[in-house]
């Protein structure tokens, strides 16, 4: 058992030794702080303490130790070994979690503009839909309108021929009584012409009976 573990252990180094030629990127694991150090033992100086969640590009790798360069324009592209067992692919779960939180907060403020939108949309909706009812209710009221004047027209038409057919019937009366009233004047004024010609026959004869008896009077007188 203790020679299988041996092995094992050999091996694992063997791989750790010979993964030098790929740079992959790590971060400091969860709730640490590590030594960044300018070589690959604990004697070396420590240039600074690393947090939980940094982000190191891994350049190479020698038994527990890695050649790391820190990434972030902040850092300058510092490079020194860190010990590997405190080195992980996998993003921290502190760092998952204030990026989540920041996706949250980013998705929250999307949500809120989309529902901005929509609620302004629905309101424009709703404007619009009072503006057409209104237009309905205008030409509604406007055809209600043009079939009064329609009728009302029509009405006018009628009594407008009514008028002018009794006011050709009134000027063709009008006419006829002017006629009738010359005539009736005509007639008069040959009814008065007969009545002065008869008068003045009877006048005459009147004259003549008297003179013709006036004749005989004297005569017989003269008899006498």
């Amino acid at each position: 058992m203790k020679k299988f573990r041996l092995i094992f252990f050999v091996t694992l180094g063997l791989c750790l030794v010979g993964q030098t030629s790929r740079a992959t990127n790590a971060y400091v694991t969860d709730s640490l702080e590590i030594t960044f150090r300018t070589g690959p033992s604990i004697e070396n100086k420590i240039i600074t303490f690393l947090r939980s969640g940094q982000p190191l590009e891994i350049m190479e790798s020698q038994e527990d130790w890695s050649r790391v360069r820190l990434i972030g324009p902040e850092q300058g592209h510092m490079e020194g070994w860190v010990l590997s067992r405190y080195l992980s692919t996998h993003q921290p779960w502190e760092i998952q979690a204030r990026s989540l939180k920041q996706e949250n907060a980013r998705l929250k403020e999307k949500l809120i503009r989309i529902e901005q939108q929509w609620q302004k949309a629905a309101q424009g909706e709703q404007g619009a839909s009072a503006e057409l009812k209104g237009n309905i209710e205008a030409l509604q009221k406007v055809q209600n309108e043009y079939e009064t004047l329609k009728r009302e027209a029509a009405d006018f038409l009628k009594l407008k021929s009514v008028h002018d057919a009794t006011r050709r019937t009134l000027e063709t009366t009008q006419k006829t009584v002017q006629t009738l009233s010359k005539e009736n004047e005509r007639l008069r004024s040959s009814q008065k012409n007969k009545w002065f010609a008869t008068g003045a026959l009877v006048l005459l004869c009147g004259l003549m009976i008297g003179l013709l008896m006036g004749r005989q009077y004297k005569k017989r007188k003269t008899y006498y």
